[in-house]
Order: C-alpha cells, then structure tokens, then sequence
C-alpha cells in the first residue's frame, strides 16, 4: 500500500496499463469521496428535480421512489466500482469499456460518457442561475428579475443568462486549471456544506412544519398533466399505460429526480490518477457517495413533503413547488442564508462536474480519440499538473450547450441519460467477459454477487434511457438517436481505422515505456 508521500504502487500500476503519471497524486479517500458527492449533491438535483417527482406520483415518488432509486445507483456504483479496482485509470467508462469490450465499444462510451458529462456541467450551473434569479433574488430578497425571465434568443434575458453563466463556468474552469489542490479543498468544503445545509434544511422544514402527515411518503397520486402543473404530459396518453396503471407510470417518471441526482459518481474513477491508493479507494469513494447521498438525501427530500400546506397544492406550482417549501422557512434571515448555501453548492456541485469532465476529455485524448484535437487536448500543464487544455474546451462547450434559451429540463434528463447509457457499457462488457477475457480483479472484488449486480445494474440503466426519452423530454431521445448515428458515421467511415484505442498486449504496453519516461520527465514526476 501506498503511503501518503509515496504512490510508487500505483505508478507501476498506472505504467503496466502503458500510462504516465502526469497528473498530481494528491487525493485520499475522502477527497475522492468528496469529489463524486459533491458532484451527486442532494443540494441541487434534489432540489432543481424535485418537481419532477411531485408532479409525478406526488408524495410517494419521494417516499418510495427515492429509495428505489439509490439502491439502483448504489448497484451501478458496485459494478463500476470493481471494474475501477481492475484498472484505476483516468479515462474511466472509455478505459473500462474499451479493455473488457473491444476499442469501438469504449470509442462509443467514452462519447456518450463525455455528452452526459457536459450535460452534467450545464445542468447544474443552469440550474443555479434559476435559484439565484427566482429563488434568492426573486423570492427570498424581493429583487424584480421580471427583465430577465425571457430566455428568448437575444432577449435581455437570454443576455443577463448567458453572461452570469459564462462567467459562472470560466471561474470554475479557472480553479480546476490551478490544480488539483485547490480543487480538492473546495470539493471538501462543498461535502461538509451538503451535509451542513442539508440536516439544518431538514430541522427547519420538520419544526415549522404545520402538520407532520408521514401518510404523505407512501401516498401515491398521478399528478401528471394539469393537477402537477404540467410538469408531466397525462401519464394516462402514454404507452407505457398499456402495460401498468397510470399511477404506476406516474412514480415510474418520478424516478427521474432520484436517478438524476445520484449520477456523476464516476467522478471518483476519473481522479484515480489523482489518488492514493487508488485501487482500493476509488471503489470506496464511488459506493459511500452514494450511501450517504442516499441515506441523507432522503430524509431531506422527505422533509420537503412534509412541510407542504398539502401535497395537492404543492404539486399544482408545477416547475414552483420548491418554492412552497421554502417559505415555510422561518425567520426570513434564515430562509435567505439556506438559500444562499444551496446557490452556493450548486456552483461546487459544477466544480466537481467539471473536474471529472475534463480529465474524461484529456484521457480520451491521450490514446487518440478526438481527431485532429488530441494532441492539444491531452497537454498538461507543467506547473499546476492539471490537463489545462481539456479543462477550458470542457468549459466552453458547456456554455454552448447552455446557449439554446431555457434547457433545463432537456439538459439535466439527457445527462442522467447519456451517463446511466455510458455506464451500462463497461457494466454489460464485464458481465459478458467476466471469467473468460476478464480475470484479473482488483482488491475491490463483488465475488459471487458480481453477476447478479452487474444484471439487475445494466437492466435498470436501459429502464432510465427508456423513461429519460419520454415526453415532453423526447428532444432527449432525438438527441441521443442523433448523437448515435454521428458516431456511427465516423466510426465506419473514418475511426475505425484510424483509432487504436488504449494499450492492450504487452508490446503495446512496453512500446509506451519511453513516451512515458518523457511525458514524466516534462512535468517533473519523479515517482
């Protein structure tokens, strides 16, 4: 094992998969469970997507539904989790892909697991201007942000939202430009305000609650269409109502807050060239992210409910009914600091996005897979030891994907979508190989329950992108329809060829050995 002032363990690891240690090995466990926790935050999906439970199946899509959705994302964490333990590299979902699958099968991950990523960032800073506009300036300090509602290209709106948002994203890019440190800190800082903010949210909401009905948690109601202010079309016009009730259909689009939520926690895979004993930890970092966003999120989300005036009521605000929670916040000084705390996690939330974005960018770069780009992309800063190049073209194409006027919606659904589709990859290729081409684990090791995890994962993640491209997110399914068909066309007609994928036998590995020597040489890596 690895002390903290020496990773030579997982330098040799990293160089037997035909790597250099160019980025700084800084981060222990609780860094990297901070990272995936702050991008999960419970502060911000469970807040900006609370809506879409309520509206869906009202209180039980809360009470129930929120726990169905982390024990899916927890089974997803510990497939990946072992998979990450076999090989703690950077690339993530496009290394474990390519490696139990084949090179095509990982090129195709790592464009779905990079989409869902800056769709990650976007979401999330989205998200935070809204709370800023309508929940800090608008209700909680009286500020008239009418002029800035309209989020019609180039009205003033779409002006004032495009600026604050650019602004938003190139500070984050700035810091995660600096270093790894830095970023680390402000991640840890961000997990101890989650739970912070969290637990005194609760308290509060529970104290001036003026009822307390726990029938509420397990209460099921199909407020779709008008009744949930058209949060969702009528759950009764769907397909899927010829198969189930519509109440069920109703819990079953609910789902999405709780999966939307619980999403990013392979952030702790792509720092594990960042980590200290990484095979062992970035396991770990993945799985307590999600226990403990689980467990916590939960009773937050459950408090919510239950400082409603009523369930009916606050279904009815529609894309508003955060706001009825919080104004049963009492006294108003304090409403406005939960505000602000909220506000503020939300832009470490895209922080932590954005780290775990660009270093899926540099080392997808690094083996080839961006043409025409990656030489640029896969540059890393000698002085800061951060890959400087991919972190400001993260940024800036999540500021395009921010540009199309209001995508809220659109853009937080295609995220958990395009992820939980990435994620099944790695997960479907290692159940296909598991004992046959993969039969080196790592310490982190499922056992006899490696199978049935890694089934019941990949069966939930299709059952997401099918609820994920649903109406009114059907933009969500042309989007993932087009990007597929994309990547169809360059890989037949141009990758195929072209692309290698990442090293694989042992000539390719040792081929790497003098590059590697060099590339550590140019940032000062001394072992």
């Amino acid at each position: 094992m690895s002390s903290p002032h020496d990773h030579s363990e997982d330098t040799r690891i990293l160089h037997g998969m035909g790597y250099a240690q160019e980025l700084h090995r800084r981060m222990g466990l609780f860094q990297n469970f901070a990272i995936s926790f702050s991008i999960i935050c419970i502060l911000a999906g469970g807040i900006t997507a609370f809506p879409l439970s309520l509206s869906g199946a009202g209180g039980a899509s809360l009470g129930i539904g929120w726990p169905v959705a982390c024990v899916f994302a927890l089974m997803v964490a510990m497939a990946l989790g072992q998979i990450a333990s076999a090989y703690p590299t950077a690339g993530g979902i496009y290394h474990w892909a390519s490696m139990l699958g084949n090179r095509g099968f990982g090129w195709t991950a790592a464009w779905l697991n990079l989409l869902g990523l800056l769709f990650v960032v976007s979401s999330v800073n989205f998200g935070m201007f809204l709370l800023f506009r309508d929940l800090l300036l608008e209700f909680a300090l009286g500020v008239d942000v009418s002029g800035w509602k309209s989020a019609a290209m180039f009205d003033q709106g779409w002006w004032v939202q495009t600026a604050l948002l650019t602004v938003v994203t190139l500070s984050q890019a700035a810091i995660n430009h600096y270093g790894i440190g830095l970023t680390s800190k402000l991640t840890d800082f961000s997990g101890y305000m989650i739970f912070f903010g969290a637990i005194v949210l609760t308290l509060v909401l529970l104290w001036n609650a003026p009822v307390l009905e726990f029938s509420r948690l397990w209460t099921f109601t199909d407020f779709t269409g008008a009744a949930g202010g058209d949060v969702w079309a009528p759950a009764s016009e769907r397909w899927l109502a010829a198969l189930m009730p519509p109440v069920v259909v109703a819990l079953y689009l609910g789902l999405l807050q709780g999966v939307y939520t619980v999403t990013g926690f392979d952030a702790s895979g792509h720092t594990a060239e960042e980590t200290r004993n990484a095979a062992q930890e970035v396991p770990k970092g993945m799985i307590h992210a999600v226990v403990w966003s689980g467990v916590f999120g939960w009773v937050m989300v459950c408090a919510f409910v239950l400082a409603l005036p009523s369930v009916e009521e606050g279904a009815a605000m529609g894309w508003t009914s955060f706001n009825l929670v919080m104004a049963q916040v009492k006294p108003e000084m304090l409403r406005v600091f939960l505000i602000s705390v909220i506000v503020l996690v939300n832009y470490l939330c895209a922080l932590s996005a954005m780290t775990s974005t660009s270093r899926m960018l540099y080392a997808f770069a690094r083996d080839d897979g961006v043409p025409g780009f990656s030489g640029y992309l896969r540059k890393v800063s000698p002085s800061h030891r951060s890959p400087a190049h991919a972190i400001w073209a993260s940024a800036v194409l999540a500021i395009v994907a921010t540009l199309y006027g209001n995508v809220f919606v659109v853009l937080s659904t295609a995220s958990a979508v395009f992820i939980y589709a990435s994620y099944a990859m790695p997960i479907a290729a290692g159940l296909f190989s598991e004992g046959r081409g993969w039969t080196r684990k790592g310490p982190f090791n499922l056992g006899a329950w490696s199978r049935p995890v890694s089934a019941l994962a990949l069966l939930g993640s299709v059952a997401l992108v099918v609820v994920g491209v649903q109406p009114p997110n059907e933009k969500v399914g042309y989007l993932m329809a087009a990007g597929l068909a994309v990547m169809a066309v360059f890989w037949w007609t141009l990758e195929r060829k072209r692309f290698m994928g990442p090293p694989s036998s042992a000539e390719s590995i040792r081929a790497r050995q003098t590059a590697i020597a060099a590339a550590e040489k140019a940032v000062g890596e001394s072992g």
